[in-house]
């Protein structure tokens, strides 16, 4: 017995130790089918409307009348500034309105006075001219007059006497005749000096109200910089952490901003779309085919339970990375989302007919590249490239590299290399050996992890 038995051991010492079995992996075939393509993009959420909120007029920040985080109405105030120079300036304002208002009635009272005296003296004038037409009427008469007893004083009708009364009328009236026409020239000429003072009246009167318009402008921004002590919301919205503190001196000189107030119900999400994916989406809304309904898919992996679109794009492509920058919109009502958010948008671009899928879990991505385990009938592995299509729920559209019916890895890729002989089973979504969150590698050699599929 004992050489029996020390036999078999030397038997056995030869034959050296059992090979391993094959490792086991889960497979599944790939199957055809038609399926939805959803594109995804990295978003950056951003209010609606952002109103950076700063100090309008120089001085001190005496009040805060908002709490931080909290929503605010159109035309809240949100921060009061000293106001008291600022009524100081307007009451000053004010009484240089006043004086502007007492210079024009002075000036109203002035051209008054200068139509008066004008008016007067236009009736002078007329008086000079009609006393001019009465001594005139004299001067004529008197020199008929004389006209007639020259002749009679000649023939010595009538006496020297008479003759001389008559030439004393006639010398008389003509002196008559140019004093009312020098009257009637002193008249013209006061008109004339009172047409000046009623021009120049009506200049003080302009003057007047251009210093009573400047007033009027200046009591108004006094106004104004006095109602720019109460700083108030423009926008209805959510009002951010206060930048500025009770006792600090603001004002349009300091880029420091006070705080920012945000609408965001609606709120809106930045994506870039690829020139392609513009025209893609750009050509169905010119066939008449309904706005692309968007997916936002939050930090957690949570879907967001409102749906939203696209609002508008930029007006040009970035030469740089050559996309286009477009602004989506979701409504907001709870608001949950806040600006600055980043997130993901899916949406469904369109369905592929009879298209080749595998578990999203089967394709393993290697710096831009993808790969698939494929076990053929012989039960060997040959690690494939394959050129993927897109992301549809938990499934990888293959646009190149697999055929129908094909075996591929679906869990345990970390375990295979090119050439192995692996045990297949069949791939049981959601058991144990297949986990969502995807496979941990063991602790045996040979679940380390392989290099890239292909390149070794």
């Amino acid at each position: 017995m004992a050489l029996v038995f020390s036999g078999c051991q030397e038997k056995e010492k030869k034959a050296g130790p059992a090979s391993p079995p094959p490792p086991v992996v889960e497979v599944t075939p790939v199957i055809s089918k038609d399926i939805p393509v959803f594109s995804e993009w990295v978003g950056t959420l951003d209010g609606l409307v952002n109103a950076v909120i700063r100090a309008q007029v120089q001085g001190y920040l005496i009040k805060q009348n908002y709490r931080e985080g909290d929503s605010v109405r159109k035309g809240q105030v949100l921060f009061e500034i000293d106001p008291r120079e600022f009524q100081a300036a307007l009451e000053q304002a004010n009484a240089v309105l006043s004086q502007a208002k007492g210079a024009l009635s002075q000036a109203k009272a002035g051209l008054s006075q200068a139509k008066g005296a004008l008016e007067q003296t236009k009736a002078a004038l007329e008086k000079a001219k009609a006393e001019v037409q009465v001594q005139d009427a004299r001067w004529t008469t008197a020199k008929a007059n004389l006209a007639r007893i020259k002749p009679l004083a000649e023939q010595n009708a009538v006496s020297k006497k008479d003759l001389d009364d008559a030439v004393g009328q006639e010398l008389s009236f003509r002196s008559s005749v140019d004093a009312a026409k020098a009257a009637v020239d002193v008249a013209q000429a006061n008109i004339v000096a009172a047409e000046a003072q009623v021009v120049g009246a009506q200049a003080n009167i302009t003057a007047a109200e251009a210093q009573v318009l400047a007033a009027q402008a200046g009591v108004e921004k006094a106004q104004l910089n006095l109602g720019f002590t109460k700083i108030t919301s423009p926008i209805e919205g959510i009002a951010g952490i206060a930048k500025a503190q009770i006792g600090n001196l603001v004002g349009p000189g300091s880029t420091e901003e006070l705080t920012t107030i945000s609408t965001i119900d609606p709120i809106k999400c930045y994506i870039s779309f690829s020139e392609q994916e513009y025209l893609h989406l750009r050509g169905r809304r010119e066939k008449g085919a309904a706005k692309v309904p968007l997916e936002l898919i939050l930090a957690d992996g949570s879907v967001y339970p409102q749906k939203g679109e696209v609002a508008f794009a930029d007006r040009q492509v970035d030469v740089r990375t050559g996309t286009l920058r477009v602004a989506s919109l979701f409504p907001n009502p709870d608001q949950i989302l806040r600006p600055g958010q980043f997130s993901r948008v899916r949406a469904e671009i369109t369905v592929k007919k009879n298209a080749l899928v595998v578990p999203q879990r089967a394709v393993t991505e290697i710096q831009g590249k993808h790969f698939v385990a494929v076990v053929g009938s012989d039960g060997k592995v040959a690690i494939r490239s394959v050129k993927v299509g897109g992301l549809s729920g938990q499934l990888w559209v293959i646009d190149e590299g697999l055929k129908t019916g094909e075996q591929v890895v679906a869990e345990g890729t970390l375990k295979v290399r090119e050439g192995m002989a692996v045990s297949a089973k069949p791939y049981a979504p959601g058991s144990p050996a297949a986990p969502a969150a995807g496979p941990k590698p063991e602790a045996k050699p040979e679940s380390k992890p392989q290099a890239a599929p292909g390149k070794r």
